[in-house]
């Protein structure tokens, strides 16, 4: 299972008003691509396929492909906004490297 903070839930809430996605899910998915080998996705999706696995956030639900699963069993999807760092940052206990931006990895 996924995990989703709070504060990722928070940033969602205010996406879905800012962007009138209501009614869309978040879509959480690993493609190939970026400077590890595999990177991260997040879009808003108006479907949810029967084999998707569906993660209830109260007022929207995320959703997986099942073919991403597996990259990100155990991961947590979390929202930072500090000087430092602003945007949402997966931390996922499969990934083996990762690159400097964090948006990419390897297993």
């Amino acid at each position: 299972m996924i995990e989703i903070t709070d504060d990722a839930i928070k940033k969602v809430k205010k996406m879905v008003l800012d962007e009138k996605a209501d009614g869309k899910h978040l879509r959480i998915y690993v493609e190939g691509g970026g400077c590890s080998g595999l990177q991260y996705g997040l879009k808003f999706d108006d479907n949810v396929h029967e084999d998707d696995e569906v993660i209830d956030c109260g007022t929207f639900q995320v959703v997986v492909d099942p073919m991403s699963m597996p990259f990100l069993e155990g991961a947590q999807v979390d929202y930072k906004d500090t000087l430092m760092e602003s945007g949402f940052k997966i931390q996922n206990p499969q990934a083996k490297s990762t690159c400097g931006c964090g948006q990419s990895f390897s297993t």
